[in-house]
């Protein structure tokens, strides 16, 4: 069961929307009209797939080893001016 509700439905009914989404529903938030966030139940939101897994495998190990500045030494100051 998939249902829209605007953001002023899920303040003053949240309670009702977290029991629909614990019996497997899903809740799309929205603003103006336009979806901004989904509610689901938290079995479905535990767990990454293969691919999820994998990619943040390759990005813990590329951060890991830093990127390079192409050996310029950048001042903090510099990365805030304006």
């Amino acid at each position: 069961m998939k249902e829209l509700i605007s953001i002023r439905e899920a303040n003053q009914h949240i309670s009702r929307y977290i029991d629909a989404i614990q019996d497997g529903g899903e809740i799309v938030i929205t603003r103006r009209g336009k979806p901004v966030a989904k509610l689901i139940g938290i079995k479905e939101a535990i767990g990454l797939t293969e691919a999820q897994k994998g990619a943040r495998n390759r990005t813990l190990v590329r951060m890991q080893k830093g990127y390079s500045l192409g050996g310029h030494v950048v001042k903090r100051d510099a990365l805030h001016e304006r």
